[in-house]
């Protein structure tokens, strides 16, 4: 499988911050955003990854992450030219996914629960997409999936107007190959987008999609907008401060996975030795010792 991160978009509801830079870069507490949704393919066991964004960002994120080596993945890179809808990712993605199945992340969706890399990791050999479920106090301003009687999937509605169910979606997608070639045929949307809603329902109207309700206690935060960069910083500082663990960390991942040895992991933690993450990846190798 293979791994799509959509770090895209003018980020206007953040204007004028994201004017000057990407809001996949900006930090959320320790660590720049885009470490995030990385961090949950990686949890996946996903270790070929497509990161698209604008043009003007590409040699910025190709200078925090380069060729993916220091976490034992391999990334590449495309462009999104102009904001045409989360699907459009799919498109944009086809030469690099090839015969495989991809998992499609938001670039500014962070997830984060104890149990949630062995909930993805079994997602494998897939003859349907799956999508998730979370419930949210506020469903009116995110795309919902309405369940049936019997919990099965009935439809997928963008931010209904009416309180239709109490789950959002979301931005985390997974796919079978044969998806690909269902969205190239997707026409736009009246606002000119390539809408992933249109493609989830398609699926769902042909049985080729399930939806996983994610397991109690997992945290999904959408950062959006300033006020939610500000609550997903603030409860990464507490969950880590709390506890003395790094949230989401990509190194301390590729460790656990065997994909880097604790040599490249130390020379990793001295070139950012001045830094709490860096300090914190020394700890994670002192931890190893004893």
């Amino acid at each position: 499988m293979k791994g799509i991160v959509l770090a895209g978009g003018t980020g206007s509801r953040l204007w004028p911050t994201t004017m000057a830079v990407c809001k996949q870069l900006l930090p959320i507490h320790d660590k720049p955003l885009i470490f995030y949704p990385i961090s949950t393919l990686m949890l996946a066991g996903i270790r070929e990854i497509l990161l698209i964004s604008r043009e003007e960002d590409r040699t910025l994120f190709e200078k925090l992450l380069g060729s993916g080596n220091q976490w034992g993945v391999q990334f590449s890179y495309a462009i999104q030219k102009e904001p045409k809808g989360i699907a459009e990712a799919l498109i944009i993605g086809s030469p690099f996914v090839g015969a495989d199945e991809v998992c499609l992340v938001l670039g500014d969706n962070i997830l984060y629960g104890s149990n949630l890399g062995r909930q993805l990791n079994k997602l494998r050999n897939l003859e349907k997409a799956v999508i998730f479920g979370y419930k949210v106090s506020n469903p009116s301003d995110y795309g919902v999936v309405v369940f049936n009687q019997d919990g099965s999937p009935n439809k997928i509605i963008e931010k209904p107007s009416e309180h239709l169910s109490d789950f959002a979606i979301p931005g985390l997608y997974f796919y079978p190959n044969k998806v690909l070639g269902l969205v190239a045929d997707l026409k736009p949307s009246p606002r000119g987008e390539i809408e992933i809603s249109d493609l989830n329902n398609n699926l769902l109207e042909q049985d080729l999609l399930d939806v996983e309700k994610l397991e109690r206690g997992t945290i999904w935060m959408d950062t959006g907008t300033s006020k939610d960069m500000l609550e997903a910083s603030n409860l990464v500082s507490i969950i880590q401060n709390r506890q003395n663990i790094s949230i989401l960390n990509p190194d301390e991942i590729a460790l656990k996975n065997g994909w880097i040895s604790p040599e490249s992991l130390h020379r990793r933690a001295q070139a950012y030795i001045n830094s709490a993450y860096g300090k914190y990846l020394e700890t994670i190798l002192q931890d190893k010792d004893t």
